[in-house]
């Protein structure tokens, strides 16, 4: 092939958005199947409470990569089925802090093995090899 060629042979199939895309619309059927009754953004939020413990709201959209007005959204909506509790930080009241109930920690232990399943079904095509070497190279570029 000419280097025209190869320049010119763009193909959707085998740019990294797409293959991302089709990747993170099977884990979605995958994660769907096996959790009814959260989002995965739900699922993240709880996680990491259960990781952290109390914390800003700000501060838990970073740590699940979210902005201010979606988390903010996926924690009224957890709020409202009493899985997490919101409360003024005691000195700085602007700060709104987050933290698992009683209900949301039940909820997310249970769920934790769940979603392992969840990502050993999506890693499933994989060599137990090739599925640490696909998410360290994905964490070096998210």
């Amino acid at each position: 092939m000419s280097p025209e060629a190869v320049e010119n042979d763009y193909r959707l199939q085998g740019q990294i958005g797409f293959v991302l895309r089709k990747a993170n619309q099977r884990h979605l059927a995958i994660f769907s199947s096996h959790i009814v009754d959260l989002t995965p953004p739900q699922f993240a939020a709880l996680a990491k409470l259960r990781d952290v413990g109390e914390t800003s709201q700000n501060q838990l959209g970073g740590l699940i990569a979210m902005d201010a007005a979606t988390v903010k959204g996926v924690i009224d909506r957890l709020a409202a089925r009493g899985l997490v509790q919101l409360a003024k930080h005691e000195v700085d009241k602007r700060r709104l802090m987050v933290r698992l109930t009683g209900e949301g920690r039940q909820m997310i232990d249970q769920l934790v093995p769940v979603a392992r399943t969840i990502t050993e079904e999506t890693l499933s095509p994989l060599s137990a090899k090739d599925a640490a070497t696909l998410v360290a190279l994905l964490s070096k570029i998210s």
